[in-house]
């Protein structure tokens, strides 16, 4: 277990409002670190919705996902927070001195003063292959993305997935000229892809240059030998039983958000959402706050608007309970020559 990290407060999820929660936090003055279950910030803007039209975010007429995401980050530059991304916050525990303990995945520890929940609809955890025994080798034969530390060299690779980050990854290692893998098979349950255009037609083509192998099937057993996984035996679209060769396995079937952890935090939970305070939208426990999706109160909506503008309460909120002898004033990015300060304006 690491030293804890000693902060003012701690945001739970780095989509658009945990990053606006950043930003309303660094003008209270606040430091702020941020943890999230995928390995890079943006939640559901990046994984639903990177190139995607959004028409009401004030002042923008129009933009992609990604590039809200870009924008938000450009503003909460000034504030310096720390990202600790691929991580799942597993435990929230009340220290003695009214502190708050967050423990993650990774092992990270937080002590902070509040907690900023912005989970969305949950925690988004890779879709996992249900195939009984292969868990067992999660993190050293099988994995869910492609990166730099993966060897591949003269390895049976099987990638499962019909999306364009499956298809890139068996595209990107058939083009390797060194440490090239021994076979390269891309398996999925029909021969239909959910992936550009241009990269169904590069896929054909290396499958009929027999430098990627496609197979429709679905996995239905491990193969394992002296303890490592060797193939997955597979029912094929035609009815028949197979085994395919496999020293490594990636399953990039997407994303799914779940509730994960936090229903196992022993907060309350109306219909697996937080209910809320809409004064400073905090929960029912002393300096734990939530915003956006994951929250509940009447009139409730599910918009990112309406999760910008509860960061915004629950900032004040937290400036109020963690410093009750100050006044919190409302002050103008316009005219005020602190906020000017803060956001590195002088």
């Amino acid at each position: 277990m690491n030293a804890p990290i000693e902060t003012d407060a701690l945001v739970i999820g780095a989509g658009p409002v945990g990053l606006f929660q950043v930003f309303q936090l660094g003008l209270q003055g606040m430091a702020c670190h941020v943890v999230d279950s995928l390995p890079q910030i943006g939640g559901q803007c990046m994984e639903l919705y990177a190139d995607k039209p959004i028409y009401d975010i004030p002042g923008i007429p129009v933009c992609t996902g990604s590039e809200l995401i870009s924008r938000l980050e450009q503003q909460i530059q000034p504030f310096g927070a720390s990202f600790h991304l691929g991580q799942l916050v597993t435990e929230i525990e009340r220290m003695p001195d009214g502190r708050l303990k967050v423990t993650t995945s990774s092992d990270s520890v937080f002590s902070v003063r509040c907690v900023f929940i912005a989970a969305g609809v949950g925690a988004f955890l890779p879709r996992k292959l249900a195939v009984e025994g292969l868990h067992a080798f999660e993190g050293q034969q099988v994995f869910h993305q492609l990166d730099d530390h993966l060897n591949s060299a003269n390895q049976h690779l099987l990638v499962a997935g019909d999306n364009d980050a499956a298809l890139g990854i068996v595209i990107q290692l058939a083009h390797l000229s060194e440490d090239k893998p021994a076979s390269i098979t891309l398996m999925h349950r029909r021969d239909r892809f959910q992936a550009s255009e241009d990269n169904i037609a590069t896929l054909h083509a290396l499958c009929a240059q027999n430098r990627i192998r496609f197979v429709a099937a679905q996995p239905t057993a491990c193969i394992a030998s002296n303890g490592r996984l060797t193939g997955l035996q597979v029912l094929t679209a035609e009815g028949l039983t197979e085994i395919l060769p496999a020293d490594l396995v990636i399953a990039s079937l997407g994303l799914s958000p779940r509730l994960g952890p936090l229903a196992d935090w022993g907060m309350a939970l109306e219909r697996k959402q937080l209910p809320v305070q809409t004064d400073t939208f905090s929960t029912q426990e002393n300096g734990i706050f939530a915003v956006g999706d994951i929250n509940t109160y009447p009139g409730k909506k599910k918009l990112i608007v309406c999760g910008f503008h509860e960061a915004t309460l629950a900032a004040f909120g937290a400036a109020a309970l963690l410093n009750p002898e100050q006044k919190t004033l409302l002050q103008y990015t316009t005219t005020s020559s602190l906020l000017h300060q803060r956001l590195g304006l002088k």
